[in-house]
């Protein structure tokens, strides 16, 4: 492979601008090929975003000659069929967040890897945004000091600006999207947490539905101890006052705190009383730096910036915090 032809599968509203133009933004990578079920949406999308070819067909997008990559986008329900006949087609996968449904499932689509030798990537892309990046090297050269524990809150009322819009409000069926708005968000939230502090020893939590909007849960409550003591306290609830609107997370260390919001980007430091706050632009394309790496690692130029593995680990956490597997 010299260079990396992507085929879509689910060219729908997240790839409009987070990810779908980032395919011909990078280099040794182009976008040939998108698919949705609804053909003429499909054939448009392809017109509008310059693509040569469009399908209403998954498996005819995979077994196109002309596709040596697919990039999953569609809701969760479908991750796990997709990748598996992606790679058995011989074809390196880049999946969506979440990963799938659950870990288990997740665990399946890594099993496939091995089985067809093939490569895979997830897009937990906050992992290479240069906010994310400066709070690593911060935690990293420990401008705190040593750290000691995360609170993180997710606050947000039941319309909520921050949810990207589908036609079908598919992300609060829990059979289509594994939960509710928490298993929407909290993979880049949990993956951010593992990315930072490593490996985990324990985790639990509980999930439920308080304001009866729909059938998945809408609060959900978790608490982590990474394996280097490290202790995590997230607070997920979509039901609050328009008022209480709030995505922040603080770390806190033993010569002071960092703060920032996941769905943002800036930076706060708090230490020896005074506060500094790092900004940083939006990114046109939130998805182009993750996008840019794992074109390299196709290509067998460079590490793989998102394992299967570290998907793995967020769904596990979610699995805990909502008690579909008990205790990690």
């Amino acid at each position: 492979m010299e260079k990396v032809k992507w085929g879509i599968i689910g060219c729908g509203d997240v790839t409009e601008k987070k990810s779908g133009p980032a395919f011909n933004k990078v280099a040794d990578s182009e976008l040939v090929a998108v698919m949705r079920r609804n053909a003429a949406k499909a054939e448009d999308y392809a017109k509008r975003h310059n693509v040569p070819k469009w399908y209403s067909n998954a498996e005819e997008l995979i077994n196109d000659p002309d596709v040596n990559a697919v990039y999953i986008a569609t809701p969760p329900l479908q991750h796990e069929q997709y990748a598996l006949q992606a790679m058995a087609a011989g074809k390196p996968v880049y999946i969506e967040k979440p990963i799938t449904l659950s870990a288990a499932s997740a665990k399946r689509i890594l099993q496939a890897s091995e089985k067809y030798h093939q490569k895979a990537s997830v897009a937990h892309y906050r992992r290479q945004q240069p906010v994310f990046l400066k709070v690593k090297e911060l935690l990293e050269q420990k401008v705190i000091g040593d750290i000691r524990f995360v609170d993180l809150q997710m606050l947000q009322p039941p319309k909520s600006n921050l949810i990207a819009n589908s036609e079908e409000n598919w992300r609060v069926d829990p059979g289509i999207s594994g939960g509710g708005l928490f298993h929407d968000l909290a993979p880049h939230q949990l993956d951010l947490m593992v990315y930072f502090f490593g490996a985990v020893k324990e985790a639990s939590g509980l999930a439920l539905n308080q304001g009866g909007f729909y059938e998945a849960d809408d609060l959900v409550a978790g608490n982590i101890l990474f394996e280097n003591n490290v202790v995590f306290s997230g607070i997920w609830c979509f039901t609050t006052a328009e008022s209480e609107r709030k995505d922040l997370c603080t770390i806190v260390g033993s010569e002071g705190k960092i703060s920032f919001p996941v769905f943002a980007s800036e930076i706060t430091i708090t230490k020896n009383g005074k506060t500094e706050t790092l900004p940083f632009e939006p990114l046109q394309h939130v998805q182009q730096p993750l996008i840019a790496k794992v074109v390299q690692y196709f290509l067998g130029k460079g590490p793989n910036p998102c394992s299967i593995q570290d998907a793995i680990y967020s769904m596990e956490l979610m699995d805990a915090f909502t008690q579909k597997n008990g205790k990690i």
